[in-house]
């Protein structure tokens, strides 16, 4: 056991596609703490978020098992996206998407929407204009491009930098940045079409 823990990831799933069950316990063990993390902050519920991170290696065993896994030494990232898959289908299937969270942008962009919600305590007319405002913020994100949805997503909701980002989505942090910065440019135009005031 100690020898495997010296390993890398790609030689714990070649010895575990070999039939070495506790090679999967190594990596189970070596990314559970990063890879719960990554789900809570996703899901805000505990329940929800164990659920998905079984349900995420379930499929990270089937797929190896049947030897369908080729990340050439990504695992994690491959791991990461099966989660982010899954809770994309599970708030797809509640027909809702998670409430909003701050978050710095790192490309520069000056106009950043989530800046514009604040955790204060809010009073009960303030808590009314909150919900409406997520309503709306909600609803313009459903329309954006599925490629720029999905990096804001996962700047937003799951806080990963954009080289965690690339790597997930198997393109360059460039594209990645792109991506962003024209998600947030869309939004700005949405919310300047419906004369949306983004303030509470």
């Amino acid at each position: 056991m100690r020898t495997q823990q010296l390993m890398d990831d790609q030689q714990l799933v070649s010895l575990y596609i070999k039939g070495n069950e506790p090679a999967l316990e190594t990596l189970i063990h070596r990314h559970k703490k990063r890879l719960f993390s990554y789900i809570m902050t996703i899901a805000n519920d505990r329940d929800l978020a164990e659920d998905v991170f079984q349900e995420t290696f379930f499929k990270v065993i089937n797929t190896l098992r049947k030897g369908q896994y080729n990340e050439e030494g990504k695992f994690l990232p491959w791991v990461e996206r099966i989660a982010h898959n899954l809770m994309i289908d599970h708030f797809r299937r509640d027909n809702r998407m998670p409430t909003i969270s701050g978050g710095s942008n790192e490309d520069g962009e000056s106009f950043d929407i989530f800046d514009l919600i604040t955790n204060d305590e809010p009073t009960a007319e303030q808590e009314v204009c909150k919900r409406q405002l997520n309503k709306d913020l909600r609803k313009m994100i459903s329309k954006l491009p599925e490629d720029q949805r999905e990096v804001l997503m996962m700047r937003h909701y799951y806080d990963m930098s954009f080289k965690e980002i690339a790597e997930s989505t198997n393109v360059s942090i460039n594209t990645a940045l792109g991506r962003m910065r024209y998600a947030l440019i869309n939004l700005r135009k949405m919310i300047e079409d419906h004369g949306l005031v983004m303030s509470i």
